[in-house]
């Protein structure tokens, strides 16, 4: 019995040896890849510096676009506070403007994916590295790193998702993806101004095509301040330059499978990650994208019969209601226009024709300078059943309660039997199945 135990007693402490000797995440050794270093955290860094700039600026104007200090309709933020500092009246020209500005904001976030994996990867043993703070200075950085990691992480995230229409997330996209947009600002900022300045020191240092140059067997970078570069690395599979490669690679990939969701053309067709940049949904003057169906939001067949009547009301209370048949024999009008989506996808520019929004206006003694309008829809669900235009989108010749689109009368679900099209509006804007239109007394 004695032998036995001291033999089940040397098993377990070699048991815990073994086990002592397997490195913890949050030690050093345990990251053993020579190719992380402060040469290419910094390279990625300044990839992304410039890449999430422009994102950032193109979702702010994205926000500005749905005009959202209008009216309440508009704003699905509603407590925003100083947070909307910025915002102004959105143009009307060029007409698209809205299509270029929300298509690169999409697109390019998209692409920067590979890219932004790979600067993750390159920091991780910083996210592990214990202890958490080893000073008040170290405590607000590791704060404002845990800001910037998770920040970044969810607005991606819920962008992706959003894009594929997959709402997995609780609560609506808007304030989730705005609000989370101000918390990661603060964060990029913050760590723009402390690892700016030596990114750019180690780059100059090492230059961009030297570490570049260096041959697989030599990957490891110099022994860092940083402790990004591994103690014990392990020997290399891939050189630099093919890391940089596959993450490049991916972003074109990206690119090609995404960006013709809003450039069109050839690329639409190849366009299989975005929902609505596949093949045309129909032949004809109708064969462009659509976001709802009349079934989706409820429209029935009775609501957009013979009986269908537009209701126009005047800022003094004069109200008149249009049939179909009245407002085609009202003075017709044409625009070239697109409809382009918070969710990056656009058509091309689209012939549409109807009354123009300021002759509507007219009508009901709003004068040569109408004010901003609110437009109700038919449909019983949905966001958006609601929504206001400026004056200045109203009084746009190019403005239109449509009726017609490339020589057609327009179809249930492009929003017969009346629509509005305006001018570099979020495609939301762009109201179906038009109810009434009551120009003034928006607050």
């Amino acid at each position: 019995m004695g032998v036995k135990k001291r033999a089940t007693i040397g098993r377990k402490s070699a048991v815990r040896q073994r086990v002592a000797r397997i490195p913890s995440p949050t030690g050093p050794e345990f990251w053993r890849s020579p190719l992380r270093g402060p040469w290419l955290t910094a390279l990625l860094g300044v990839v992304l510096l410039a890449g999430i700039t422009v994102l950032i600026v193109t979702g702010l104007l994205s926000y500005a676009a749905y005009n959202p200090n209008l009216a309440p309709v508009n704003d699905k933020t509603p407590d925003k506070g100083l947070l909307g500092f910025y915002l102004f009246s959105w143009p009307t020209h060029p007409h698209w403007l809205y299509r270029l500005t929300q298509g690169v904001h999409v697109t390019l976030g998209v692409v920067l994916v590979p890219v932004l994996l790979a600067k993750l990867w390159s920091v991780i043993p910083k996210l592990f590295a214990l202890p958490p703070a080893r000073s008040v200075a170290h405590a607000i950085e590791r704060i404002s790193l845990l800001l910037l990691v998770g920040g970044v992480l969810f607005e991606f995230a819920t962008g992706v998702l959003n894009v594929q229409l997959d709402y997995l997330f609780p609560g609506s996209f808007y304030p989730l993806h705005f609000y989370g947009a101000w918390v990661f600002i603060g964060a990029f900022v913050a760590h723009v101004v402390l690892r700016f300045p030596l990114a750019m020191r180690v780059l100059r240092e090492r230059g961009l095509r030297a570490p570049l140059r260096e041959p697989a067997a030599s990957q490891q970078e110099p022994p860092d301040a940083f402790g990004l570069v591994a103690p014990r690395p392990e020997a290399p599979t891939l050189s630099r330059r093919g890391l940089l490669g596959l993450v490049g690679g991916g972003s074109l990939l990206l690119f090609v499978v995404t960006a013709g969701q809003s450039i069109g053309g050839p690329l639409r067709r190849l366009a299989l990650l975005a929902p609505h940049g596949g093949p045309e949904p129909a032949a004809g003057p109708h064969g462009f994208q659509i976001n709802k169906t009349a079934h989706g939001v409820g429209i029935r067949a009775t609501d957009t019969g013979d009986d269908w009547r537009l209701t126009v009301r005047g800022p003094d209370g004069r109200t008149v209601r249009l049939s179909r048949d009245d407002l085609l024999r009202l003075p017709q009008h044409g625009a070239r226009l697109p409809i382009a989506c918070v969710e990056g996808w656009s058509t091309p520019d689209q012939g549409w024709s109807g009354v123009r929004l300021r002759d509507l206006a007219a009508l009901v003694g709003a004068g040569d300078r109408p004010p901003g309008a609110l437009v109700r829809s038919l449909q019983l669900r949905g966001s958006f059943r609601v929504a206001a235009l400026r004056a200045n989108q109203v009084r746009d010749p190019r403005s239109l309660l449509a009726l017609r689109v490339n020589g057609a009368e327009l179809s249930l679900d492009h929003g017969h039997p009346a629509r509005i099209i305006v001018p570099a509006a979020p495609g939301v804007l762009n109201t179906k199945w038009v109810a009434s239109v009551t120009f003034g007394g928006l607050s």
